[in-house]
C-alpha cells in the first residue's frame, strides 16, 4: 500500500528534474550570488525542449553580468527544466462559429544547481492569461524570475556536507497537501546519506498525527498546527517545525470551456451545501461572463480522511460565508451536506479527471499533475486571484503581520493574495531517547530549511519567509540542545 502511495504522489518529471545530475565535474557555486557562467542543458518534457532552451537562453543573454557558456565544464552552474503542455478545450469564437481551436494549460519547472549537484534555486510557472505562445511565455517568466534570484541576497547557505549516518530508518507518516514535495525532499537528503532510509506514508494529518501518538512514527506531518488540547494528549512534547506554503484550488472537470472559472466563496459554499447544483446556475454565470456553461448537475467531491487540505478549504468558507460557519463549519472533518469521497489530495485529483462536471479541492501540485483546470478564486479584497508562487507569497507576507504563525493563512487581505493558502508543519518529538536517530532528525531540519527550500518551488510550493525560517533555525537550536 505504502509503495503505491509513494509512486501515485511523486510526479515523474519532477522527481527526474530534481535527480539530474551533471557528467561535467565542473559546477563550482554553492551560492546563487557566485554565478557568473552558466550552462543551459536540455528541457524535457512536451514543450519543444530545443525551442524552449533556445528561448530562455535568450532572455538570459540580456543580462550582461551573465554569461551562457556551451559547455557544462566550463560552468560554475546549471540550469535544467522540464515542461508539459496539454490540451484544455477545444472553443470556438462565437456560438456560430465552426471552427474550433485549442486552448493550452501547461507548465514550466526549473532548476539550478551548482557544486556537488546541489540545488541553488528552483521555481514553477503556468501559462500567463495573455500569453499568445506558451513556450516564450512560460521561458520569459522562468527567466525573469532566475536573474531576479540571482541578485537575491536572503536566500539561506546550505549546510555543510555532513558525516554519514549508517543503519538507520526514520518513519514518516501524515499530510497528503505536501506529499510530493517531502518525497523529493527525502530523496534528496538519502543521496547526503546513502545508507540512511527514511519512508513516508501519505495517509492524512489526522491519521499521522494518531500513529505519532501511538508511537509508531519518528515523526509526523501534518497542515493543521496541534492545539494545546491535542498537544497535552501526546506522550510527550512536540516541537512544529512550518516547512513549506501550498495552495488548496477548486478544479473541475468541463469540456469545452477553455478559460479559467471564477468563483466567489458564496457560491463554493453553495456548490459544497448542495444549494448549486447546476453548472450554468445564475449565481455562477453572474461572475463567468463570457462562459457558457452546460445545464449539467455539478458532481461534488470531497475529502474522506481526517487532512488539513480539508482543514484549510472548510476554513476559508467559515471566515467568508456566515451560511456556512453555521450549518456546517470548518475541521479536518466535516459532516458533508452533499458529495461523493475520496481519500486524500491524490485520490481527489484522480476522482475529478476522471468524472465529467465534477469539482473537488486540491493542492495545487496535485492539480498540475493530473492537468486539471482550477479556478480563480475571490478574495478578501474582492480580487479574483489563481494559485501561483507569486500569490502564495503574497497571502504569506500579509497573513505573517496580521497573525501569529500558528494561525491559519486563508483569506489574508492583500489584494494580490491567494486567499486557500496554507503552511503544513512537521511534528517532532522534542524527546528522542536514541541520539543518532536526534542527530539525523536534526540534521534534516537544518537542510530542510536552507537547502531543502531551494527545491520546493520546482514542485510549485512556495519556500518559506525568510522571519519564519530564522524563527525555526532558533527553534532547531532548542531541539539539539535537549
Amino acid at each position: 500500500m505504502m509503495l503505491r502511495l509513494l509512486t501515485r504522489f511523486v510526479f515523474a518529471s519532477f522527481a527526474a528534474l530534481l535527480l539530474l545530475t551533471s557528467s561535467a565535474p565542473a559546477q563550482t557555486a554553492d551560492a546563487l550570488n557566485q554565478i557568473k557562467k552558466i550552462y543551459v542543458d536540455s528541457f524535457t518534457g512536451k514543450l519543444g525542449g530545443p525551442e524552449l532552451r533556445e528561448a530562455i537562453i535568450n532572455d538570459l543573454r540580456k543580462n550582461p553580468a551573465l554569461e551562457i557558456v556551451p559547455d557544462p565544464a566550463h560552468a560554475d552552474a546549471v540550469l535544467r527544466g522540464t515542461g508539459e503542455i496539454w490540451v484544455r478545450a477545444y472553443v470556438s469564437v462565437s456560438p456560430r462559429a465552426t471552427n474550433q481551436y485549442p486552448v493550452y494549460g501547461g507548465y514550466l519547472s526549473a532548476q539550478i544547481t551548482g557544486k556537488d549537484s546541489e540545488t541553488l534555486w528552483s521555481y514553477l510557472v503556468t501559462p500567463s492569461k495573455s500569453s499568445s505562445s506558451i513556450r516564450q511565455d512560460l521561458a520569459n517568466q522562468v527567466a525573469k524570475r532566475m536573474l531576479a534570484a540571482l541578485h537575491d541576497s536572503t536566500i539561506q547557505p546550505s549546510p555543510d556536507q555532513p558525516a554519514q549516518h549508517l543503519g538507520l530508518t526514520l518513519k514518516v507518516a501524515g499530510a497528503t497537501f505536501p506529499a510530493p514535495l517531502y518525497q523529493a525532499w527525502f530523496v534528496s537528503f538519502q543521496q547526503r546519506h546513502p545508507r540512511l532510509v527514511i519512508t513516508y506514508d501519505a495517509i492524512g494529518s489526522e491519521a499521522g498525527i494518531q500513529q505519532l501518538r501511538d508511537g509508531k512514527l519518528t515523526f509526523a506531518a501534518s497542515d493543521v498546527p496541534l492545539s494545546p488540547a491535542r498537544m497535552a494528549q501526546m506522550p510527550t512534547a512536540i516541537l512544529q517545525f512550518a516547512t513549506v506554503l501550498g495552495a488548496v484550488v477548486p478544479v473541475y472537470n468541463l469540456s469545452n470551456v477553455g478559460r479559467d472559472l471564477r468563483f466567489t466563496p458564496d457560491v463554493l459554499a453553495g456548490i459544497y451545501m448542495g444549494k448549486i447544483r447546476r453548472w450554468n446556475d445564475p449565481r455562477i454565470t453572474a461572475i463567468n461572463h463570457h462562459v457558457t456553461l452546460p445545464d449539467h448537475e455539478i458532481v461534488v467531491v470531497h475529502r474522506s480522511d481526517g487532512g488539513g487540505t480539508t482543514f484549510a478549504w472548510t476554513d476559508f468558507l467559515s471566515k467568508t460565508s456566515p451560511e456556512w460557519k453555521a450549518s456546517v463549519g470548518s475541521g479536518t472533518t466535516v459532516n458533508w451536506p452533499v458529495g461523493k469521497e475520496a481519500r486524500g489530495n491524490d485520490e481527489v485529483a484522480t476522482a475529478v479527471a476522471s468524472t465529467p462536471d465534477s469539482i473537488g479541492y486540491t493542492e495545487l501540485s496535485f492539480a498540475i499533475q493530473r492537468e486539471l483546470s482550477y479556478g480563480t478564486v475571490r478574495n478578501a479584497a474582492g480580487n479574483f486571484v489563481q494559485a501561483n508562487l507569486l500569490t502564495l507569497a503574497a497571502a504569506a507576507n500579509i497573513s505573517r503581520n496580521e497573525s501569529s504563525i500558528y494561525s491559519p493563512l486563508t483569506n489574508a487581505s492583500g489584494k494580490d493574495a491567494y486567499p486557500i493558502t496554507s503552511l503544513t508543519w512537521l511534528l517532532i518529538p522534542e524527546s528522542m531517547p536514541d541520539p543518532a536517530t536526534k542527530s539525523v532528525v536534526a540534521e534534516f531540519l537544518e537542510w530542510m530549511l536552507t537547502a531543502g527550500q531551494k527545491e520546493c518551488s520546482a514542485l510549485a510550493y512556495n519556500p518559506l519567509p525568510k522571519e519564519i525560517v530564522n524563527s525555526e533555525l532558533q527553534l532547531l537550536a532548542t531541539f539539539k540542545s535537549k
